[in-house]
């Protein structure tokens, strides 16, 4: 393991090159990318403009990749300022790049508007006859999908307007608040690392480390709160205006699944509330309480640090790859010998971690705020999985390479169970075991039962924001609080602290109704790992194939190829049953290692 100093030269190597988005030619070719794109987009709303009901299959086709050419353009200027914002928001240059490469490309956007309004317009005959057209393969999904918006569609004048408006409505405001949680500091630390010591084993370090997030929270609180408010009331103007009977309707569309069916999966997580309840109650035992607190829930349960250098971490993930797929791990080497990795923990760096998908001609690119826990490197594997996705469907084009957000986490988790269990393999030792089992499982109450519950947070709060108004920093406190003890039940006290820990969360600002798709897409892959493991090395194949279609085809389609049915009343419950058996195996180990009485 790595020495328990946090220096590691492999890790501070760790930083991503981003030239190759630029072709290598540095910052000057932002400009010069934009410009061609812009240009492009005037000579191409002069050609089509008005004419999308005269083209013809070939036609079609010729404009489609015209439209793909152009968005490659934007992308690249796009992903370069955004990724570079991302790891030191605090600079003011950087800022102002992302804000100019925002600018842009929203008056280029709104050039090209014309074209999916008319194609919208088509009757249906028409449509269906134009996407028969050969050579459509890199459109065909994404065209057929944007015509279920045709209900929700507002004249151009009216698109163009609040195309324009978004970069200073919704996006500077999502900006703010990203500028303001990035420079939140606890006792000197980022706030992310703050949190990570919620993992200690001891009690007083958790309890400390709670009271001063809460403390470093407070000062942005209620400007982070009129951020929210302003934010939630946007989305609730755009609803009313494009007839979007729910607050989540819209990212359902998005999301290509019904509004009946994520009601469903809201329903049937929240009926198996007792598998959270349950868990915190047997890690109350074993941690000698009467009862956890909000702040002892991510707590060890064994007094092992187990620490991973970066390049034992890099040697674990990719040997895991490659025991089930030698093309995955030779694809995600590159991710490290290429610097398409930013891994370090930095002032000002954007908390969390995510991986972007750039642009199909380029590469992903992985954003990590690693601090050598056996969780960052799960979160290693997890992004990682989103990079191959990336990668591997690169071949489906920018209109299509991206899938939905509900199919989005399959290969992240995938990738994330894959390393877990060579760690559980490598382990011997009871206690050892206890503390991986017990991360599966708040692993997976993390994304399926927490992420449900902060689903029915913002449920409460768009839905007080339409019919109270302005919401006061108490009422958001409440609704939190509310929420997050409906999963809690009476095995966790929330203390009054915890109360505001909702303000920080980035999903509820730039995604507002995105956090369901976690949920979704962990039973998803836990359903699919399982095939894996009933399948053994015929599955590979076929889960290849999922992951190269990216987002050609429905999440159903894509369910299909791998033998799994979406559409089946009890997917949910069987995916459930997958987090249950993880339950039971961490009461199994907890038995074994001598943390409860048997029976």
């Amino acid at each position: 393991m790595a020495a328990e100093t946090e220096t590691d030269p492999a890790l501070e190597a760790a930083s991503w090159d981003l030239e190759p988005l630029l072709d290598g030619r540095g910052e000057g070719r932002i400009d010069e990318l934009l410009d061609e794109a812009q240009a492009r987009a005037d000579a191409f709303a002069a050609r089509y403009a008005g004419k999308v009901a005269q083209l013809d299959g070939p036609g079609l086709v010729e404009a489609m990749r015209e439209i793909a050419d152009l968005f490659e353009l934007v992308g690249r200027a796009g992903s370069y300022a955004s990724l570079r914002f991302s790891t030191d928001t605090t600079d003011p240059a950087r800022g102002a790049l992302l804000q100019k490469v925002e600018e842009r490309g929203t008056a280029i956007e709104t050039k090209l508007l014309f074209f999916g309004l008319e194609w919208a317009a088509l009757d249906d005959d028409t449509a269906e006859e134009l996407l028969a057209a050969d050579g459509l393969d890199f459109a065909r999904h994404h065209l057929r999908m944007e015509r279920r918006y045709r209900p929700h569609l507002l004249s151009e004048p009216e698109e163009r307007i609040l195309t324009e408006k978004s970069v200073t409505g919704r996006s500077a405001w999502s900006r703010l608040h990203s500028e303001q949680v990035s420079a939140i500091e606890v006792d000197g630390e980022p706030l992310d690392v703050a949190l990570s010591r919620l993992l200690s084993p001891d009690r007083e370090v958790r309890r400390a480390t709670a009271e001063a997030v809460t403390k470093a929270l407070e000062p942005g609180l209620r400007t982070r709160a009129f951020i929210y408010n302003t934010l939630i009331h946007d989305k609730a103007v755009d609803d009313r205006l494009r007839n979007y009977p729910t607050w989540l309707t819209s990212r359902n569309l998005a999301n290509q699944v019904s509004d009946e069916s994520v009601q469903a999966l809201v329903e049937a997580v929240k009926s198996r509330y007792d598998i959270p309840q349950r868990w915190y109650r047997l890690k109350a035992q074993m941690l000698g309480l009467d009862r956890l607190a909000d702040y002892d829930r991510s707590a060890a349960v064994t007094s092992e640090d187990e620490r991973f250098g970066w390049e034992e971490a890099r040697d674990l993930v990719l040997d895991s790859f490659g025991s089930f797929s030698p093309e995955l791990e030779a694809l995600a080497r590159r991710f490290f010998d290429e610097r398409w990795i930013d891994a370090p923990v930095r002032p000002g760096k954007r908390g969390g971690a995510f991986c972007a998908s750039a642009v199909p001609s380029v590469h992903p690119y992985v954003m990590l705020n690693y601090t050598f826990k056996r969780r960052d490197v799960l979160t290693l594997a997890h992004e990682l999985g989103h990079g191959l996705h990336f990668a591997l469907a690169s071949k489906q084009g920018i209109l299509q390479q991206g899938t939905p957000l509900t199919v989005a986490e399959t290969a992240s988790v995938f990738g994330e169970t894959v390393v877990f269990n060579r760690l559980l393999e490598q382990t011997g030792d009871p206690s050892s075991r206890l503390a991986l089992l017990a991360e599966a499982i708040e692993g997976a109450i993390a994304t399926v039962f927490r992420q449900t519950a902060m689903n029915q947070f913002e449920e409460a709060v768009h839905t007080a924001r339409r019919t109270e108004g302005e919401l006061s920093v108490e009422r958001f406190n409440e609704a939190w609080a509310t929420t997050q003890a409906e999963m809690f039940g009476d095995s966790v006290e929330i203390t009054d602290g915890y109360r505001t820990w909702w303000s920080y969360i980035p999903h509820f600002i730039g995604t507002p109704g995105y956090v369901y798709a976690y949920a979704y897409g962990q039973l998803l892959a836990l359903s699919v790992y399982r095939r894996y493991l009933d399948e053994g090395a015929p599955f590979v194949p076929r889960y290849l194939e999922m992951l190269a279609a990216g987002g050609s085809m429905l999440p159903e389609d894509l369910g299909r190829i791998v033998g799994i049915d979406l559409t089946d009343p009890g997917f949910w419950s069987a995916g459930l049953e997958l987090v249950e058996e993880q339950l039971r195996a961490a009461e199994s180990a907890a038995r074994a290692a001598g943390r409860l009485e048997a029976g």
